[in-house]
């Protein structure tokens, strides 16, 4: 069983992806995970990878930087992804919708300082950097208190 906090190396983007895959096929409605990292750590990369590997149909997926949110159907669920960066207060969230997202749909929220002290509590948190050494390379620190993310993390890092 894994054990919060849990960490692991990505070596390049495809493995990045591939990490985002496997955590995807384990995800459900109700589940939100929480992208933290600075600008070019790959957390668009992450939620790209992990909502194209969701889709019944390829679809292009873009960062939400501008649109704030973007939504996408499944076979079986929604996945609502988030961009919080150009937010300037809470009180924005809820005209997002978000709230009600996080209960009904699975939720990437990427700058989710943004939203204070309203994230839900069970979320996984996602902690991207990249490597000083090299630029390919990214750490994958994964947090969480809720003890159903023990089960869907255990041995993602293993394929």
């Amino acid at each position: 069983m894994t054990a919060s906090p849990f960490t692991c190396l990505s070596h390049s983007a495809e493995e990045t992806a591939e990490f985002a895959r496997r955590i995807g096929a384990r995800l459900e409605s109700g589940d939100t995970i929480l992208l933290t990292g600075p600008v070019g750590a790959g957390k668009s990369h992450f939620c790209r990878s992990l909502i194209q590997s969701r889709l019944s149909e390829p679809e292009d997926v873009p960062s939400p930087t501008f649109t704030l949110v973007q939504m996408y159907d499944t076979t079986k669920d929604q996945i609502w992804h988030a961009d919080l960066y150009r937010l300037t207060g809470t009180d924005e969230i809820e005209e997002l919708g978000l709230f009600d997202a996080f209960e009904q749909a699975i939720c990437l929220v990427e700058w989710p300082d943004r939203l204070g002290g309203t994230a839900p509590p069970d979320a996984l948190a996602l902690t991207l950097s990249a490597s000083p050494e090299d630029e390919n390379h990214r750490t994958l620190e994964f947090t969480w208190s809720a003890p159903k993310w023990a089960a869907k993390l255990d041995g993602v890092a293993h394929g």
